[in-house]
């Protein structure tokens, strides 16, 4: 089974590298997977919310989304299914960006993106509209560069829809309140 799920995810790797690679695809996916790199985007996103007393409550739930995922992604499962990535395990893969270091599955950049794109979807449409899309982006940007398997990528997004899910859950749960970003 897992020989099957390997051979599925270079196939698909194997089928982007030939199909979508392009000097100006390689520029764009540069931003997004930078744009990635620590959750940069999220964690400055959730420090402006924070700032912001109007939607302080919002940044405090992007916040708790945010540690869910560092604590699940990179500090349980990474090391408890240590699978190597993808120019691991074929060194014939050549990168584009400086390799990564650590394991692969689950992508923390899905997770993060998508633990935070749930997250504002919930409370604003028009908060959905930019992550929801930027969030894929920098999911599909793991791929692009082959610094993730397929299923570490699907798996992270997974995840993190279901972390921002529950945690907004929670929160509402405890305060009975939602954050707003605009009326839906």
């Amino acid at each position: 089974m897992l020989d099957k799920i390997y051979e599925m995810d270079f196939a698909i790797l194997a089928f982007i590298r030939e199909h979508l690679s392009c000097t100006a695809m390689d520029v764009l996916m540069k931003l997004f997977t930078h744009a990635g790199n620590w959750g940069i985007i999220w964690i400055a996103l959730t420090i402006g919310l924070l700032i912001s007393k109007k939607h302080r409550r919002l940044g405090v739930t992007m916040a708790i989304g945010l540690v869910v995922c560092l604590a699940a992604g990179n500090l349980i499962l990474k090391p408890l299914i240590a699978r190597d990535r993808p120019f691991i395990a074929d060194p014939g893969i050549i990168l584009a960006i400086s390799p990564p270091s650590g394991y692969s599955f689950p992508s923390g950049h899905s997770f993060s993106s998508f633990v935070s794109a749930s997250i504002l979807a919930k409370y604003s449409r028009k908060a959905a509209a930019f992550a929801i899309p930027t969030a894929i982006l920098i999911a599909f940007s793991r791929l692009y560069f082959c610094v993730h398997f397929p299923t570490d990528v699907l798996c992270g997004a997974a995840l993190g829809i279901a972390a921002g899910l529950t945690v907004c859950r929670l929160r509402r749960d405890r305060t009975e309140e939602r954050p707003a970003l605009d009326n839906k």
